[in-house]
C-alpha cells in the first residue's frame, strides 16, 4: 500500500513581498499569498488528505484554510513548529537592502543563504536541517502506523532539508532550491 505526503509553502507574505527577513515573525498572507493558496488548494483538490500538518505562524495556518476547504474528509489537523521557518534572529523585520547597505552583499548573501552559517542571534540551515529531520523521523512512523495521505503547509527553508531527504539531494543542491508559491510537491511512502 502507498501513502502520499503532500508538501507545499504557504502563500506569498507581507515580509516577503516587501523583502524583509521574516523567519519568526507573524507576518500575514498578501492578495496574492491568498490567491497562491487557492491554486495550491485547487491542484491537491483531487487527492485524499486524511491529516494536515501546519506551525504556529498565520501564513501556514491561513494556506491550509484553503486547501482544506475542499477536504471535508481530513480529520486531524497537527500544528508542529519542527517545520517552522528558519529564525533569522537579529535579521528580523529587516530588509534585506538596509542589511546589503550596513554589511555588504557578500555577508548578506552568507546570512541569507548559507548551510551552516547563521545569521546573528539566529538558525542555519543547517540547524533548521536537525529539526526538520526530527519531524520527518516521526511523521514517517505515524504515516506507517496509520497508513494515512499527510499534507504538509510548511515554509521555504524549512522545505529545503524536507526535500533533500526525499529527493536524495546533495547540500549544494538543497540551497540552490526554488519553493514556489503556487505548487506542491508530492512523496511516495510505503506502508
Amino acid at each position: 500500500m502507498r501513502c502520499y505526503i503532500y508538501l507545499f509553502r504557504h502563500g506569498e507574505s507581507y515580509f516577503n513581498q516587501s523583502k524583509r527577513f521574516t523567519g519568526w515573525v507573524d507576518s500575514g498572507l498578501t492578495k496574492r499569498g491568498i490567491k497562491s493558496a487557492k491554486i495550491i488548494a485547487r491542484k491537491l483538490k483531487d487527492k485524499r488528505i486524511d491529516v494536515t500538518y501546519h506551525t504556529r505562524l498565520s501564513r501556514s495556518k491561513d494556506t491550509l484554510k484553503e486547501v482544506l476547504k475542499f477536504h471535508s474528509e481530513c480529520l486531524k489537523l497537527i500544528k508542529d513548529d519542527r517545520m517552522i521557518e528558519r529564525s533569522y534572529g537579529r535579521l528580523q523585520r529587516k530588509y534585506h537592502k538596509s542589511i546589503i547597505e550596513k554589511h555588504g552583499k557578500k555577508q548578506f548573501d552568507i546570512w541569507h543563504r548559507s548551510y551552516d552559517v547563521p545569521p546573528p542571534g539566529g538558525e542555519s540551515i543547517k540547524m533548521v536541517e536537525k529539526r526538520v529531520k526530527s519531524f520527518i523521523k516521526d511523521l514517517l512512523k505515524f504515516i506507517k502506523k496509520y497508513k494515512v495521505n499527510v499534507g504538509i503547509s510548511a515554509h521555504g527553508n524549512s522545505m529545503r532539508p524536507f526535500r533533500r531527504h526525499f529527493e536524495k539531494l546533495s547540500i549544494n543542491k538543497m540551497m540552490k532550491l526554488k519553493n514556489p508559491y503556487d505548487d506542491y510537491f508530492c512523496y511516495k511512502i510505503e506502508v
